[in-house]
């Protein structure tokens, strides 16, 4: 269970960090790829939140 939550904590993470550089971003392109990752990252993460509340993690 300890290397789900380490990986949840990456995801969220990681989600973050590309939500500011998508904000940050002058280029369209690459503000809309960040905003994407950041967007999919979230799901990853509510997915493996999702997992650990329910108990598959072990």
């Amino acid at each position: 269970m300890k290397d789900m939550q380490a990986h949840l904590e990456k995801l969220r993470s990681d989600a973050a960090e590309c939500g500011l550089i998508s904000n940050l971003a002058t280029n369209l392109e690459k503000k809309e790829l960040f905003a994407r990752l950041a967007e999919h990252l979230t799901v990853l993460a509510s997915e493996v939140e999702r997992a650990i509340a329910k108990g598959d993690g072990t």
